[in-house]
């Protein structure tokens, strides 16, 4: 069966069963029961409620869905089937093909020198009007054109990136990502004509991420200082990048007729809409809800995607052993990266080990009440990167198993 993200119209005695832990993740235990872990778990009604309170928080502003934070074709499929979902940030260009086989709307987030992709870009008429690049400088164009000359290839839309970051006062300093080189609207502008006086191009889009505020939560339990000092910033952020993307906006309309501007993440789907000059958010991670997700004080996902681990030592009565678990997210090497368990409660992961690649032990009251052969319920920290591990998830629906799908993995697929 294909999975289904329409809200249904029956009545539901627990519409958010993962409010209750103690009754959710038995559960979830008890309808995987004859699955050999590792493996992954989808829970349907949680991946429903995260799209639609997407979809609630964007307030009419379209989404693209960013691949990258899904990176399951069925569960992507899905949310695009919703009124609210519309086209996919794709991560790489040979993603971007591959999608774009049934997916007529593909923005590829980040600028591509994949000689190949390019080539197979560029020869398909079919392909050049479902896809667009990413570029930030005329360098980009300038290997576009080294790879296929303008007179040879179909016309390639371009989507022109600006900076999105805030340059905070000392000590604080710069806060977001390393992303494009133009910053000021000045830029954008001046970039935008270079592009549309090369033969070959179509300017239809603009992109600006606000990472330092999508990316970074608020609501970290034990860190109040911090939590403060992430509000404060992201505060004066919003309004920095209001100004500067609106202004970029303005100057690039007067001159392109604009497709899409496109920004923010699942963590700022709520101000990124209040942005006039935005005509769509790019986010994903709120569908499957990495445990990054769980400290921002504007929303609370449920937890849609699960693993769980194989207990197979106890080296003293109370730890344990889990066979792997060293699923480590990307971003700055900090404990928030981990793997967090879920359930049972209570266990912590041994300081000079935690989350190994062989092997990662577990203690506390708890692990007094696990036997070999128990499994243990964790959640990643980032939300796609779990696909990268799995052949496919198991699709959990009240007490069963409704459905398997495979990820790009189980697919055959292994993109950056």
């Amino acid at each position: 069966m294909a999975i289904s993200l329409m809200a249904g119209d029956e009545p539901v005695e627990n519409p958010a069963p993962w409010r209750d832990p103690a009754g959710f993740w038995p559960k979830l235990d008890a309808a995987t029961a004859d699955e050999e872990p590792p493996f992954g778990v989808l829970h349907l009604g949680a991946l429903r409620f995260n799209a639609h309170d997407m979809i609630r928080r964007a307030a009419g502003t379209p989404i693209r869905l960013a691949t990258k934070s899904v990176r399951i074709r069925s569960v992507m499929d899905a949310a695009l089937a919703l009124p609210g979902f519309a086209g996919v940030l794709a991560f790489t260009l040979p993603e971007a093909l591959w999608l774009a086989e049934t997916v007529d709307d593909v923005v590829v987030g980040y600028p591509s020198v994949d000689r190949a992709a390019i080539t197979r870009l560029a020869a398909s008429e079919s392909l050049a009007s479902r896809v667009t690049l990413m570029v930030d400088s005329p360098e980009h164009l300038d290997f576009i054109d080294a790879v296929v000359p303008p007179k040879g290839r179909a016309s390639i839309r371009v989507c022109l990136e600006i900076d999105a970051a805030w340059a905070g006062p000392l000590p604080l300093g710069r806060l977001g990502v390393w992303r494009s080189p133009l910053r000021e609207p000045h830029d954008a502008r001046a970039f935008a004509e270079h592009i549309l006086a090369r033969p070959g191009f179509e300017l239809v889009g603009m992109m600006a991420y606000e990472a330092q505020i999508a990316g970074v939560p608020d609501r970290v339990p034990g860190q109040a200082g911090k939590n403060a000092t992430v509000r404060w910033f992201q505060r004066r952020s919003r309004a920095d990048v209001a100004e500067r993307r609106g202004e970029a906006v303005r100057l690039v309309r007067e001159i392109a007729d604009l497709r899409f501007v496109n920004g923010g993440g699942t963590g700022s789907i709520e101000s990124t809409a209040h942005d006039d000059s935005v005509t769509e958010i790019a986010a994903g991670s709120g569908l499957l809800a990495g445990h990054l997700f769980d400290d921002y004080s504007a929303f609370a996902p449920a937890p849609a995607a699960s693993f769980a681990l194989p207990v197979v030592r106890k080296p003293r009565p109370d730890a344990v052993t889990m066979l792997g678990g060293g699923w480590v997210a990307s971003g700055p090497a900090a404990p928030d990266r981990l793997p967090r368990v879920e359930w049972p409660r209570d266990l912590r992961m041994a300081p000079r080990e935690m989350a190994g690649e062989v092997q990662t032990p577990l203690m506390g009251e708890n692990a007094t009440r696990l036997r070999i052969g128990d499994r243990v319920w964790l959640r990643h920290a980032k939300s796609g990167e779990l696909s990268e591990r799995l052949a496919d998830f198991a699709v959990v629906d009240g007490d069963a198993i409704v459905d398997r799908v495979p990820t790009y993995r189980g697919e055959g697929r292994m993109f950056l």
